[in-house]
């Protein structure tokens, strides 16, 4: 079980007898029965619905329910809840599904993504919460290289076909801000950790479409690179979030006043994240 921050946006709820719709992720939460399950698992299902979807294995999960984001579906179960049993389930929310995942493109589609369309000399890139210029330059180096001060540099192979350098420039700059990522992680962690003896047993980085963080059970902290987008307060505040749940393991009041004692202000740079979280996961 995988403690997280989602990418949550402004939404409403409508709230029914059996299930609950959340708009932000369009979240589909049918309780089955409680039940406690052993290691988590995963198992990616193809059936005749007009969708797939995967089913997650959950050791803390005590009842079924069904997550939407872009072009993903997913079940999170506990493991004593029959395979068959949530296929019906699945296909008795199919609707719901399909409107939920129909309501997502539909978002996607009306917002403006921070990228730019090319990757060409004076484009803006998004980093940090501001745009900076991009210069493209020559080079007789073999391969790209990226500086960055008040600009970003692309020095590019004179060998490297210009039809290429667009899509080659894009790569690079998500392989430095990867890196980049991994590093302010480590110094926000560095410089909260030691308040409540918060430390993780491991960093890491990762690609993921709808989890800002993730907090493991033997306290491997995991975030999307995607928040190196955001302004630093936002990027701190995901990192102190996911460092809180090695302490405190839900959302509880005393979660909440973990993650204040650390930032009394982390209200509105989790706000932040919720108005403008949908742009940053469009990616570069």
């Amino acid at each position: 079980m995988k403690w997280g921050l989602t990418n949550g946006g402004k939404a409403a709820s409508f709230h029914y007898s059996l299930f609950t719709i959340h708009y932000s992720l369009f979240t589909i939460h049918y309780s089955l029965f409680t039940i406690h399950s052993p290691v988590p698992t995963r198992d990616t299902i193809i059936s005749n619905l007009p969708f797939t979807y995967q089913i997650r294995r959950s050791s803390r999960a005590t009842k079924a329910r069904i997550t939407v984001a872009p072009g993903k579906v997913q079940v999170v179960a506990p493991a004593g809840i029959a395979e068959r049993t949530l296929h019906r389930f699945v296909e008795q929310k199919q609707q719901w599904v399909v409107q939920a995942l129909n309501r997502l493109e539909a978002r996607v589609q009306q917002l403006e993504s921070l990228a730019p369309e090319f990757y060409i000399d004076g484009a803006e890139i998004p980093y940090q919460g501001e745009r900076y210029r991009l210069n493209v330059m020559p080079t007789r180096l073999k391969r790209i290289k990226l500086e960055f001060s008040d600009r970003f540099i692309a020095h590019i192979p004179e060998t490297l076909p210009s039809g290429d350098h667009s899509e080659a420039i894009r790569d690079a700059l998500i392989r430095w801000m990867k890196v980049d990522a991994k590093l302010k992680t480590e110094y926000y962690v560095e410089k909260h950790a030691h308040k409540y003896w918060l430390s993780p047993r491991s960093i890491s980085i990762r690609s993921q479409k709808s989890r800002w963080g993730s907090c493991g059970i033997h306290n491997d902290i995991h975030l999307n690179w995607l928040l190196i987008l955001a302004p630093p307060e936002v990027f701190e505040y995901v990192v102190v979030h996911e460092l809180c749940h090695i302490k405190v393991r839900n959302h509880s009041s005393r979660f909440w006043q973990l993650v204040a004692d650390h930032l009394p202000d982390y209200r509105q740079r989790r706000n932040w994240l919720k108005e403008q979280g949908s742009r940053l996961m469009m990616g570069l």
